[in-house]
């Protein structure tokens, strides 16, 4: 093993002092030089630090990727605000966060460490929080969403049943009682028509409100079949493409998606004026994306970012870790897009 000469010596007498851990190592992996810090923050004397390999002092979980990232280190590239967990003498763990060079004529590297123990610390409690938070978000979605089920089970089973019964019986009435007044005749039809048209507007409320197709045939047809309704209803044409795998969304991302395309068409029918619009999800080596694009008037995304809807579609993003961006000018129509990693 390698040890210093007396000018690499005299230049690190310069680091002695300072609270940042400075140290220069072998090409195989020993210390060869530490300044007062790095004893101090782990605890051991100069004599322990130089008669070990360094991998001795690194936690054990971190030991893996600390050899590949010294691979890369000892190959050229230099190293660059790196973390990972040193045992001090007393058992604690210590996290540094280390920029590093390897001099290759003088088979050393040369390192210095930051302790950001505290920084990870509070890192670690709002991750906690975040995840605490989260998990209550997720928990009230799902509240709601189970509460949306119910209400629109019962608006298909119960309401939209006492319609169709009602509208046999006034269908019975106009084909037994084929002598009745032309004026009663014409009010019976008429109230059969309004009871088909109740009819299907219950179970167009029920599907909004929790569309049952999702579960039982998937994503893409229940867009497929949202995209047509929204154009019969409308008169806007809604074409819908896609072309990724849709086992890939978990079935909490697939209601999201719904959910997102279901406020942006609300948006197109009342404020968009558009002639088209297309709905397409895609999917790249890292991403599954979901655009929505209209050829309407369009906005000024930063004047109504804080419009309920965007808003909803934002929160609704961020609830499955994707990002929503939103692309529109005046005149220009609007393109909402929502990318989530792939698992």
């Amino acid at each position: 093993m390698k040890r210093m000469g007396n000018p690499e010596t005299e230049m690190f007498a310069f680091f002695e002092k300072t609270p940042v851990l400075v140290c220069i190592a072998s090409r195989d992996g020993y210390f060869l030089k530490v300044n007062e810090a790095v004893q101090d923050k782990l605890g051991y004397t100069e004599t322990e630090l130089y008669a070990s390999p360094i991998s001795t002092f690194i936690y054990e979980e971190d030991k893996s990727l600390t050899e590949w990232e010294r691979k890369k280190l000892l190959n050229g590239k230099p190293l660059l605000n790196f973390r990972n967990r040193y045992v001090s003498r007393n058992g604690n763990l210590v996290w540094l966060e280390w920029t590093s060079i390897y001099f290759p004529e003088k088979e050393v590297v040369f390192a210095l460490a930051m302790d950001i123990s505290e920084r990870k610390e509070l890192e670690n409690q709002v991750e906690e929080k975040y995840k605490q938070f989260k998990s209550l978000a997720t928990h009230f979605k799902s509240r709601i969403e189970k509460d949306r089920k119910f209400l629109a089970l019962e608006l298909h089973e119960e309401l939209a049943q006492l319609a169709a019964a009602v509208k046999l019986d006034l269908d019975g009435i106009i084909d037994e009682l084929p002598g009745m007044p032309e004026k009663l005749k014409v009010r019976m039809t008429h109230a059969s028509a309004v009871t088909d048209l109740l009819l299907r507007t219950i179970r167009r409320i029920s599907f909004s409100i929790s569309p049952q197709m999702l579960d039982d045939y998937g994503l893409d047809e229940t867009l497929r079949w949202h995209c047509n309704e929204f154009s019969l209803i409308n008169g806007i044409p809604c074409r819908f493409k896609s072309n990724y795998n849709e086992a890939d969304l978990s079935k909490e991302v697939q209601l999201d998606f719904f959910r997102i395309c279901q406020e942006a068409l609300s948006n197109v029918m009342y404020h968009a004026q558009a002639k088209k619009v297309e709905i397409d999800i895609r999917e790249s080596d890292e991403k599954i994306q979901l655009c929505i694009t209209d050829d309407g008037i369009g906005f000024e995304p930063m004047k109504f970012n804080k419009s309920s809807g965007l808003i909803n579609m934002k929160e609704r993003a961020a609830s499955i870790n994707g990002h929503l961006q939103v692309e529109s000018k005046p005149r220009n129509g609007t393109r909402i897009c929502v990318s989530i990693p792939k698992r």
